[in-house]
Parts: structure tokens; sequence; C-alpha cells
């Protein structure tokens, strides 16, 4: 089974995928920790993506889309992946839909954790007394929030055509969101 799982930062996309990785032993695939562990490393590639994500833009589809595949490719983890944060436009969600059939694999659940600004905004600033993130700055944070929901209103409407989407309340206490996304999961499974 192969789910993404998506929503505005700091929606709760990574608690949520955590949650489902330990409930359905899969493999949370978030693009933020493999843009954030580019960076960590201090590789050439990193450098590029902390210019860009401390400007408040998202890094581009090629550099994610070969991040990507590297864990499509990989055997260990065939259909058992969870896209956190990926795809967040219409390139993407094309792009991953191509590289998953080029390995033989598909999606089978699209979650969108529905949350408004002022819960993301909340949120965030609970996050920052708990990890230093040099994204969790408010005006960066509004502009990342502003720059998602102006880009995954087609990709919504992608998934949507493909019967693949499940928009769930974000706004809930996290046991509440977990519980509902199993329940969907369950029923995915038969």
């Amino acid at each position: 089974m192969n789910i993404v799982i998506f929503g505005p930062p700091g929606a709760g996309k990574g608690t949520q995928s955590n949650l489902i990785v330990k409930k359905f032993q899969l493999h949370q695939l978030s693009t933020g920790e493999l843009l954030r562990n580019e960076i960590i490393n201090k590789t050439k590639l990193g450098q590029e993506i902390s210019s860009v994500i401390n400007s408040g833009n998202l890094v581009s589809d090629k550099v994610v889309g070969d991040l990507i595949e590297k864990y499509i490719s990989n055997d260990i983890f065939k259909n058992r992946l969870i896209f956190d944060g990926y795809p967040r436009n219409l390139t993407q969600a094309k792009n991953l839909d191509f590289l998953l059939n080029k390995y033989n694999q598909k999606i089978d659940l699209v979650l969108k954790l529905s949350v408004n600004l002022i819960t993301i905004k909340k949120r965030i600033s609970e996050r920052k007394t708990l990890e230093k993130r040099q994204d969790d700055k408010d005006d960066i944070a509004i502009k990342r929030f502003e720059t998602y929901e102006k880009n995954i209103k087609p990709v919504i409407d992608f998934y949507k055509k493909s019967n693949l989407l499940k928009v769930v309340n974000g706004e809930m206490s996290i046991t509440e969101i977990s519980d509902e996304i199993s329940g969907l999961i369950e029923r995915i499974k038969g």
C-alpha cells in the first residue's frame, strides 16, 4: 500500500505519518526530511536547498523527484511508502504517478489534512519551543502556507478525478485524526 498525505506546512503530516508507519508497517518518505538531510550533510545540493527554503520558496520539482525515485526504485520499500509532503503541485503529482508506474506500483490512498492558517501559526509557535527550524518564522510560515494553497488546488483536482482523495479535518486532536485515517486505511486494505 502506498499513501500520499498532504496539507499545509504545520498541518501535522509528519505526526500522522509517524503514527501510520507504526500501525501499518509502512516507510515514511518525508520530502522535508530528505531536504533537511541534504542541508545537514552540507552537500552542494543542501546549500542550494537551504537558500531556497530560507527565502520561503519551494525546492524544484526535479531535485525532489530525484530524491523520491531513490526510494521508489528500492524493492525494500515497494508498495510500503507513505509520501509525506509530496506531491506539492500538479507536475510532482504526475511525476509521482510516472515513477510508481515505472516500478510497477500505484497510489492506494491520498489524504489531505485540512487546516486553517490560524491553527498553522499556533502549531508552528508551539513547535518553535521543541525544535529549531529555520522555516518556523511567522513570515516564512505565512508565505509557505499561501504558496502551498495556491499550488495544491490542481493536485486536489487531480486526485479527486482518480477517486483516491479523502479530506480529513486537521483541526481535530492528533488521536481523532489518527483514528479517522486508520479507518480509511482499513477500509482500503479490506
